[in-house]
């Protein structure tokens, strides 16, 4: 039977029904979730409204999480149960295609500011990696009918991503309320038929390096190093480094201040050499601010050290930070963002070729 959502209030002596009424018009509800899509009981980002897609038909809103999946919501309006939910797969269909490129263009072209910006504003951090790897589909509807829900459960049960939610408009003594019901709960979510996801594409060359943890910049900027250690999840990820890599140096908290090629692979602190005025000296020996020592003498625990020549490199005071710009709690990393990489070669004066 066809979901129905009614309300009561009960400050009285008796409950009373609040009065359901039509919603001025339907439109109302896409701009209502245009302008706030947290109504879906999720933060998301919007990054499409009237979204062209290459058979001619618009598709209503197109969002994003916080993992990078994309929420395709379409409106009932007047169309038939067997209308929508078609429309609803079509589109389906097409952003199920769409690589991270097409993602971020999508968004650059209805966004009032960057992607990568807008995506920190709302989840407070650059945009995954992956961008598209779920698609949920989402059926919008002032009232939803029996065959709309007959025709949503049985797709869901071979694993189509499809929900629908209705919203009821009540109204009680001139205040207005807007009220959520979804068909299926989030438990009841279908499993199986994921698809491989948007990664985006790496040039081979460039790296991420954070620089922090208490180790000082001006260590690292004079003795031409990058290094980290201090458990696994740190020293792990600083040797996977090669040598001849370009690596953006982030200092957690102020921002990216360097750009380098490493000239070795990673070597334990007591063991590492770099370069200095022309020649090969060994770190441990040189008059260092920070200190790189850790407890255990395991390799997971050991401070590593990769040589660097520095290209371009500024004081930490001088760090260089834009909302949406990439970062990570590893040591090291693939950078692969171009709008992150974008940037830094304008800042630094470094080619992309």
């Amino acid at each position: 039977m066809p979901v129905e959502m009614r309300m009561w209030r009960i400050d009285g002596a008796e409950p009373r029904a609040l009065t359901a009424s039509a919603l001025p018009a339907e439109k109302d509800l896409h701009e209502f979730l245009k302008r706030d899509p947290s109504l879906l009981g999720e933060r998301l980002l919007v990054i499409g409204s009237e979204v062209i897609t290459p058979f001619g038909p618009r598709l209503d809103l197109l969002a994003i999480d916080a993992e990078g999946s994309l929420h395709l919501l379409e409106l009932k309006r007047d169309k038939t149960p067997r209308e929508v939910v078609a429309q609803v797969l079509d589109y389906g269909s097409w952003v199920s295609t769409l690589s991270r490129e097409d993602v971020i263009d999508i968004a650059n072209r209805h966004l009032t500011q960057p992607f990568e910006a807008a995506f920190e504003d709302v989840f407070g951090g650059a945009p995954p990696d992956e961008l598209n790897h779920d698609l949920h589909l989402t059926l919008v509807a002032a009232e939803l009918d029996a065959s709309s829900e007959r025709i949503v459960n049985y797709l869901r049960t071979f694993g189509v991503p499809v929900n629908a939610v209705f919203f009821s408009y009540l109204e009680d003594e001139g205040r207005r309320y807007l009220a959520r019901s979804w068909l299926a709960a989030d438990e009841e979510e279908p499993s199986g038929g994921g698809k491989p996801g948007k990664r985006a594409a790496w040039n081979g060359r460039d790296w991420y390096v954070s620089f922090g943890g208490g180790r000082p910049w001006e260590d690292a900027r004079q003795f031409s190093f990058v290094s980290a250690g201090g458990g696994k999840f740190y020293s792990q990820t600083i040797r996977s480094l090669p040598e001849g890599a370009r690596v953006w140096v982030n200092v957690p908290g102020s921002g990216y201040v360097g750009v380098g090629t490493t000239l070795a692979p990673a070597a334990r602190f007591d063991e590492a050499k770099v370069l200095v005025d022309g020649g090969w000296c060994r770190l441990a020996e040189q008059q260092l601010s920070g200190n790189y020592q850790h407890r255990g003498d395991g390799d997971d625990d050991a401070e590593w050290v990769v040589p660097v020549e520095w290209a371009r490199s500024a004081p930490e005071s001088q760090a260089f930070w834009q909302k949406g710009m990439f970062a990570s709690q590893h040591s090291a990393c693939k950078l692969r963002q171009e709008f992150t990489l974008s940037l830094l070669e304008d800042h630094f004066g470094v080619s992309s070729e």
